[in-house]
């Protein structure tokens, strides 16, 4: 019984005191300290945009994992990564951004976003909250300028 108490009490601990920690990080800390977006990371500096959400905010970042990144077709990250590529490299990645701080609780069936490169997303509830059919696997990552909302597969903007 003394036991299952501390693991309540240790895990409830966690629990109330991830958020605090994750909010005296900036969006880009955040998701560096997570370790699941090294692409993203590498992508972002590539793209000359990780002073931008180190900025004020406040943003909400649709965040791909590695994962995500991997599952594109092979050669594609490595290719939007070379300097001739910027441009296209800034047009997928703002369009993983919103002006302002979307919490889920916010989202609603058909939803849509403006996001920094213009295009709009659109958010879907059935079957678990989705944007443009990304599968928000884990909401509400707070930062001290944001929120990352990590997503399962990285979205294109209309071309």
């Amino acid at each position: 019984m003394i036991r299952r108490t501390f693991i309540a009490l240790t895990a409830a601990t966690a629990f109330m005191t991830a958020p605090v920690f994750a909010q005296d990080k900036d969006i880009v800390d955040t998701a560096v300290a997570n370790g699941s977006f090294n692409t993203l990371a590498a992508a972002l500096t590539a793209a000359g945009l990780v002073e931008t959400l180190k900025g004020p905010g406040p943003f909400t970042v649709f965040a791909p994992t590695d994962a995500a990144f991997a599952a594109l077709p092979a050669g594609t990250v490595e290719d939007l990564l070379k300097p001739e590529n910027k441009d296209k490299l800034i047009a997928i990645l703002t369009y993983h951004v919103v002006a302002g701080k979307v919490m889920s609780t916010d989202l609603t069936e058909g939803m849509k976003a403006a996001t920094v490169n213009g295009a709009e997303v659109t958010i879907t509830l059935d079957g678990g909250p989705k944007v443009n059919g990304a599968v928000i696997s884990a909401p509400d990552v707070a930062a001290s300028n944001g929120v990352i909302h990590v997503i399962d597969s990285v979205i294109l903007p209309p071309m």
